[in-house]
Formats: structure tokens, C-alpha cells, sequence
């Protein structure tokens, strides 16, 4: 466990440099849990996330030498641009290794702080070894994400912080790639309080520290594939295992499809813009991973914000589609003048509005003067969206959806 001191000590040391996020009561997610819930939005923090605590804390603690040389770390992008922003308040060179998968908006991110990125390897933990070798070579201090007890101590800040809006918190859940979030948080509330309750998310698509903490031994993952991408991490380390057996009473998954609902959600809802990785507690909630109806006070961890802006795409349009607000069908037409504006008054009579419209007479599919229409159209919902069959098939349009 980690010394409570040496996180008040990060708590000085970083006060001057980083927000104090906002700690807010979640009215719809009270309701939904049957306890008080409160959001931890690190999504607005400096850089759009949390890591700055830790890298910043760490980069302080350098001797002279250290600062000198220059630093380097590896990460797929929160604590890529933590360690460069934090780098360059001191004037210190920084050195970043990405994995190659890395959406292109934490990449420039990184790269506007003033850091020289290196793109290398399919994830984070191909990207460490190349940073680990550069360290040796070029002689720079290598800023672990989540191993280092600098790192850890500034992540722990973010308990403080909680615990200073609201003091008799009984459950905190927090997000986990690595583990050094969870593990200054979970040091600091035990020592605070051993009966504040810690829970663990990670993704289903990263499962190390999952199946690590389930078997209490170091398990690796052979790969990760998650849209999670601040919490892919391949391998367990094991001081932070460590750290997460003694002070973490909980832990559980979530997929994909959980998570992308869940990163829709607190945009809909709630007006949040949250990663992948910062969704994964909510996601947990409103799946029903986690039982809360015990727990008076609940703080929840949105580690993050920064996410690609294409994933944000994608996530709005098949949660759209999802909830029965869009819907994309094929109809099948003779290709002859007049065809396709009776196709349309039919969908002007189940009162739908049409978003998108293609026409194919080419396919070889088709029979000969046929045409395929596909039409995506916004709707109402369920039963709305069961109108426009009804309608279609009444009108005897031969058609199918997607």
C-alpha cells in the first residue's frame, strides 16, 4: 500500500499546476442506483484527463541531472500528454512512445505540447519495451504510467479531493488498465477510511488485472482489443497487482456495447464527454455490473475525455439506430419514372424523415428493371419504426432492413 503521506505530499506539490475537477451529485443515476451517486469529471481536467497528477508529481521529485537529461514514456495518450505538458512547465526535454493505433487527436495533442512523438508498436505494452530501450540508450528517465509510486501518489490526489466534497463516501469505483489509478485511490481511502469500499472496472477486451486479481497472481493477456483505449493494457505488473490485492475489494467487466452505451449515455444525459476508459464505471452502473443498493454514497471516477472524434461518430450513430431513432431499409422498386416518389409518400405517411437515400439499378443482384433504394430514416422509436413496416408492407414494397 502506498503511504497516505506521500499522496498529501503529492497534493502540495501539484495543487498550483492541475483543476480540481468537479465532484457532482448525478440526480439520474441516483435514481436508477437507489443511492447518491457523484461523477468525478477528470474529463476536465488539464490535457482531458487525470494523468497529469501523477506525471507532474513525478517530474517535480527529478534531481537536477534528471531534469537535464530528459524524460520518456510510453502510453497511448492520457499520460502521453501529461508527462509532456509537465515536461515542458519545468523546460525539460520529453521523448513520447505511442502505440501506432493511437487516434490522431492524442497524437497531435502530445505533439503540440512540445514533445517528440515516436509511433511504435500495436499497443501499449509493444510501445513500453521500445521506451524502455530508448531510455537505456539515450539516457533519459523513463515516467512509468502507473508503476511508479510518484505516479500513483498524484493519482491518489483525486481521493482527497472526493473526500473533501464529500467526507463519508462509502464506495468509490474506478477505472483500470494499468492499476495506478486504482491503486492511489485505494491507498489513500483505506488508510482514510478501511470500510470506504473500492471497486475495480476494467474492459473485457484487456482483461490482465481482472483475471490477475480473480487468480491473486500476475496473469498476461496474449492481446487487447477494446475501444477502450486508455485502459488497454496487455501484461500485470506486479507491485501494482500487489497494491490492488490488499486494497481493492471489488472488480468487474465490462464490454465493448457496455461501454459505448454508457459514453452515449453521459452525453445524452448528463452533457459529459467521456473516453472509452472514463465510461467504463458508468457503463458498469446502468448494466447492472455493480450492486449498489447498499452503498449510501457512491463516487465514481470519469478518468477521461479525450476521445476520438470518428469513435464519437460511430458510437452516436449505433446507439441512434440502437434506440430505435434510425433505421436503414432496403426496398426493392421497378426502375421506372414516378417509382421512388410513391416509395416516398408512403414514408411521408408514417410521418418519418428521411436522413439518407441511395439508389442501384447496376447490382447483379437485381433482376432486370429493378432498382434496390436504400433509405436510412429517423424515427421514434419501437413502435414508430413498426408503423413503417406495417405501412410498407400494405403498400406491398418488397423490402428488408439492415
Amino acid at each position: 500500500m502506498l503511504e497516505l503521506n506521500k499522496i498529501y505530499q503529492a497534493k502540495q506539490t501539484i495543487a498550483n499546476f492541475i483543476n480540481k475537477t468537479p465532484f457532482t451529485y448525478s440526480q439520474i443515476l441516483s435514481d436508477f442506483c437507489k443511492s447518491e451517486i457523484y461523477l468525478k469529471s477528470e474529463n476536465l481536467q488539464i490535457t482531458g484527463a487525470y494523468k497529469i497528477r501523477g506525471a507532474y508529481n513525478k517530474i517535480a521529485n527529478l534531481n537536477k541531472t534528471e531534469k537535464h537529461n530528459g524524460v520518456i514514456a510510453a502510453s497511448a495518450g492520457n499520460h502521453a500528454q501529461g508527462v509532456a505538458i509537465s515536461a515542458k512547465s519545468f523546460g525539460i526535454k520529453a521523448v513520447i512512445v505511442m502505440p501506432e493505433s493511437t487516434p490522431l487527436l492524442k497524437v497531435l495533442s502530445t505533439k503540440n505540447l512540445g514533445a517528440k512523438v515516436i509511433l511504435k508498436g500495436d499497443n501499449f505494452d509493444e510501445a513500453y519495451a521500445f521506451a524502455i530501450a530508448c531510455a537505456k540508450e539515450e539516457n533519459l528517465v523513463f515516467i512509468h504510467p502507473f508503476e511508479d509510486e510518484f505516479v500513483m501518489a498524484g493519482q491518489g490526489t483525486l481521493m482527497l479531493e472526493m473526500l473533501e466534497c464529500v467526507s463519508d463516501l462509502d464506495t468509490v469505483i474506478v477505472p483500470v488498465g494499468g492499476g495506478g489509478l486504482i491503486c492511489g485511490i485505494a491507498s489513500a481511502a483505506k488508510q482514510i477510511n478501511p470500510n470506504i469500499k473500492i471497486i475495480g472496472v476494467s474492459a473485457l477486451g484487456a482483461p490482465a488485472m481482472f483475471e490477475s486479481f480473480k487468480a491473486k497472481k500476475v496473469k498476461n493477456s496474449q492481446n487487447v482489443r477494446t475501444i477502450a483505449d486508455g485502459i488497454a493494457v496487455r501484461d500485470t505488473n506486479p507491485k501494482n497487482l500487489d497494491i490492488i490485492l490488499k486494497c481493492v475489494d471489488e472488480f468487474v467487466q465490462v464490454d465493448d456495447e457496455e461501454i459505448a452505451n454508457a459514453v452515449l449515455f453521459l452525453l445524452e444525459k448528463h452533457k459529459i464527454i467521456v473516453e472509452g476508459a472514463g465510461a467504463v464505471g458508468v457503463a458498469a452502473l446502468i448494466h447492472k455490473k455493480i450492486a449498489t443498493h447498499k452503498s449510501k454514497k457512491v463516487a465514481l471516477v470519469l478518468s477521461g475525455g479525450n476521445i476520438d472524434v470518428q469513435m464519437l461518430n460511430i458510437i452516436i450513430e449505433k446507439g441512434l439506430f440502437k434506440a430505435h431513432r434510425k433505421m436503414q431499409i432496403n426496398v426493392t422498386l421497378v426502375d421506372k419514372p414516378g417509382a421512388l416518389l410513391q416509395l416516398t409518400d408512403s414514408l411521408k405517411a408514417a410521418n418519418v424523415n428521411i436522413v439518407k437515400i441511395d439508389y442501384d439499378r447496376f447490382s447483379t443482384k437485381l433482376d432486370y428493371g429493378d432498382a434496390m433504394i436504400s433509405i436510412v430514416l429517423e424515427t421514434k422509436g419501437q413502435e414508430h419504426q413498426n408503423k413503417v413496416r406495417a405501412l410498407l408492407t400494405k403498400h406491398g414494397y418488397n423490402f428488408y432492413e439492415l
